[in-house]
């Protein structure tokens, strides 16, 4: 089977990754976001969301039958047993689902977006990391714009995942977003020849 080369995208709440993979995919390359699969892997009708009730029980549902992800949400945040729990239901389903995704992949390379990369690890298709990067202020006040949070619960967000700088020590590239969208563009534009050049040499090795 063949299998493209990989670069895994990561990078705090508010860093800009969506941002980041939107100037990617203007290139041609193929995204597959860890959330959107999160999303799929709990429709209705599906093992996740019946394995997740089964679990939790049907308060987590809304009137539709659907997840409600705040009801959710309030039951494992701040429970890490539970929190646990849910991991070990939906993590299989997602990595399962995202090989399927990476392996139907025909183009050089593929983009693997993964809020949490460096938190949870273990993605042993990944070829590379690519890290997103701005200072937590600006990740605290795009964050309280964009989701209408509070301080406190932007600053509760940024605590619950990687540092910075646990970050940044993890990553093969940085893409700095802190300018003007031209400056992620120019970053992204030297980056896609990169990554072409590392798929082409992964393939001439093989």
């Amino acid at each position: 089977m063949s299998w493209p080369y990989v670069v895994g995208v990561t990078g705090g709440i508010g860093s800009g990754k969506s941002t980041v993979c939107a100037e990617f995919e203007r290139l041609g390359v193929v995204v597959i976001d860890a959330d959107e699969v999160a999303r799929e892997v709990v429709l209705p009708g599906s093992q996740g969301l019946a394995a997740i009730v089964a679990e939790f029980g049907a308060g987590i549902l809304n009137p539709m039958g659907s997840l409600d992800r705040s009801a959710l949400r309030r039951v494992v945040f701040a429970d890490p047993a539970r929190r646990e729990s849910l991991e070990k239901i939906l993590h299989p389903l997602i990595r399962t689902r995202i090989r399927e995704q990476v392996s139907r992949v025909l183009s050089p390379y593929c983009l693997l977006a993964i809020p949490l990369l460096v938190e949870k690890g273990n993605y042993d298709q990944v070829n590379r990391i690519l890290v997103v990067d701005c200072p937590v202020a600006t990740q605290i006040s795009r964050v309280m714009a964009r989701d209408n949070l509070t301080l406190q619960e932007a600053e509760a967000i940024i605590r619950s995942q990687a540092t910075r700088e646990q970050r940044l020590n993890k990553a093969d590239e940085i893409i700095v977003n802190v300018a003007d969208i031209e400056s992620v563009k120019s970053q992204v534009e030297r980056l896609h020849a990169d990554y072409l050049a590392h798929a082409a040499n992964l393939q001439t090795s093989l």
